[in-house]
């Protein structure tokens, strides 16, 4: 009896450590769920918009996309989230055009015909050359409002705190990657594990500039909770906006978008 206990254990414990050794080798591609596939913008109906190219000193290619912002309007550097591709959101950056607000949406590596694979380093070192290409297009600092979505928020939380902004805004942030890890995964160490950590509570504080979080309370992906912990640690002046009933990918439904742009109104009459 006491060997076959000791037999269970030991295979028990070898299956755990199979367990680990896989999530550790397979862990970036848990976190990122890249769309390969090259869309021009007009093809999605996007003709004012540019496709803009991002070398890295590294050697790799970063495309991004660009529109304009009309006369007096601010221009969004936005950060998407870890799935699909810069045409899967081709409405939202409509709607900001639209509104006469200029994007630059820039993909990650691996995403939307991007070279290379997609790491938190990487991501945070092309999203400053995102940032220096908008200055080198002639927008002022206080014109470039940061807006990071989901997984975008733990690198524009980063991008905020090192660069001069006009406003940041954290759709669905989490406190970091390792709490939304540990919390999808408790029955493995994720925080041993972990590479890319995305540590946006511990960056908020460093952010100088005005601060809208947006989270819908029904998200399953990362839990409202850690929308609020942000909110909390974030300097004046801060807006949390919670939607009672929109999960982790529907805000618009919910009346995320015109939220956003009373804010986006607010701050710029404030500024003037």
């Amino acid at each position: 009896m006491a060997y076959s206990a000791v037999k269970l254990a030991l295979i028990l414990a070898l299956a755990y450590g199979l367990i680990l050794l896989v999530a550790n080798v397979v862990q970036r591609k848990l976190m990122y769920d890249p769309s390969a596939e090259r869309v021009a913008p007009a093809e999605v109906g996007l003709a004012n918009v540019e496709e803009r190219m991002i070398e890295t000193p590294d050697g790799e290619r970063v495309v991004a996309w660009y529109g304009r912002a009309a006369p007096g309007e601010p221009t969004i550097l936005y950060f998407h989230g870890n799935g699909g591709n810069l045409a899967l959101r081709s409405e939202r950056i409509r709607n900001y055009l639209n509104r006469g607000r200029g994007m630059l949406m820039m993909s990650y590596r691996g995403y939307s015909g991007s070279t290379g694979r997609p790491s938190e380093q990487a991501n945070i070192a092309d999203a400053r050359l995102a940032y220096e290409l908008l200055i080198a297009e002639g927008v002022a600092p206080a014109d470039i409002i940061i807006y990071g979505e989901s997984l975008g928020t733990g690198v524009a939380a980063r991008i905020a705190s090192e660069k001069p902004i006009g406003g940041l805004i954290l759709d669905s942030p989490f406190t970091s990657a390792v709490d939304v890890g540990a919390w999808h995964y408790p029955y493995l160490p994720v925080r041993l594990l972990m590479t890319d950590r995305y540590e946006v509570k511990s960056l908020i504080g460093q952010v100088r500039a005005p601060v809208l979080v947006v989270h819908g309370e029904l998200d399953r992906v990362v839990p409202y909770e850690m929308g609020q912990v942000v909110f909390e640690a974030a300097n004046e002046p801060k807006k949390l906006v919670s939607l009672p009933f929109a999960g982790h990918n529907n805000h618009a439904l919910h009346g995320s978008f015109e939220a956003i742009q009373e804010w986006i109104d607010q701050i710029r009459s404030r500024a003037d």
